[in-house]
């Protein structure tokens, strides 16, 4: 593979690399957004299909780090396909005894929580799941999204007072 094309010789093995690194986290954030198993790993195998084309040019630069690099990259992802005609139109659930123990931790007890944070506005359960149930700290989490703290902090705070008021009010974050 050249160089226009994306990385190359020693890049190689740090591409192998950041996929053992991040791909159950990649895959469990694929699965929370998009609630399907086989359009998380598609959307998974995307993410990385775009992390090996732009390796190079991450290489270059130092605005982030590389887990918020590959998250970013992995919410535009979903994003792509929760923008899709096909995907408005197909009859969205979201059945939790069909995740996979590895893409997720609730407990039994958090289940009604979790249903809650799927049907939040998109803003608003992105800085959710990328905060609690990726475990990002508040200033990835911003740069995955591309917004300040201080948004974050705001849509965090919107999104608690959401829940509190959520019908299936399953108890705390």
């Amino acid at each position: 593979m050249d160089n226009a094309s994306g990385p190359s010789g020693a890049q190689e093995a740090r591409f192998e690399q950041l996929m053992r690194d991040y791909e159950t986290e990649v895959l469990r954030l694929c699965f929370l957004y998009l609630t399907d198993r086989s359009l998380a790993e598609d959307a998974m195998q995307d993410t990385f299909t775009k992390v090996w084309c732009h390796l190079e040019r991450f290489e270059r630069r130092n605005d982030c780090s590389i887990k918020t690099w590959i998250m970013r990259i992995a919410v535009n992802t979903c994003k792509d396909y929760l923008r899709s005609g096909w995907f408005k139109r197909r009859k969205q659930t979201c059945a939790l005894e069909e995740i996979p123990p590895a893409l997720t931790s609730i407990s039994h007890d958090s289940r009604e929580l979790f249903l809650d944070v799927l049907r939040l506005p998109e803003k608003y359960k992105s800085a959710i799941l990328l905060y609690y149930y990726q475990e990002l700290t508040t200033e990835e989490v911003a740069k995955t999204l591309g917004i300040s703290r201080p948004t974050l902090n705001r849509r965090l705070q919107k999104a608690y007072s959401l829940l509190r008021c959520a019908p299936g009010e399953g108890g705390s974050l």
